[in-house]
């Protein structure tokens, strides 16, 4: 990723607007805030939330609350707690979240 003209800010999270993307179960909260092609959210899952798609787009995700189940269209399956992060290319390797206990991410892509 190469971060080009992006002057110095700050973003007040509580005040960015929350859109509702809805799973195969559960509901994902998504804000969004998009600097040139660069996207940066803060996304909760609620619990028992499934993915409703594999999703090939490239991302930076940090989980900061609850735990994320990550699969790979391979089968691979990696849960991520508090703390850990993890990362994939864009058309790399197809992706899909769930989560039992639900779980706050911070994502760049």
């Amino acid at each position: 990723m190469k971060i080009d003209n992006l002057p110095f800010g700050t973003t007040d999270w509580s005040s960015v607007e929350r859109t509702e993307h809805t799973g195969d179960t559960g509901a994902a909260y998504w804000q969004t805030q998009n600097f040139g092609t660069m996207r940066v959210r803060m996304v909760e899952y609620t619990p028992n939330y499934l993915a409703d798609h594999w999703c090939s787009k490239g991302h930076i995700l940090l989980c900061l609350e609850g735990e994320l189940v990550t699969e790979l269209e391979d089968g691979r399956v990696f849960t991520l707690k508090p703390g850990e992060s993890y990362q994939v290319a864009d058309n790399a390797e197809a992706h899909r979240s769930s989560t039992k206990i639900g779980a706050k991410l911070f994502v760049v892509d």
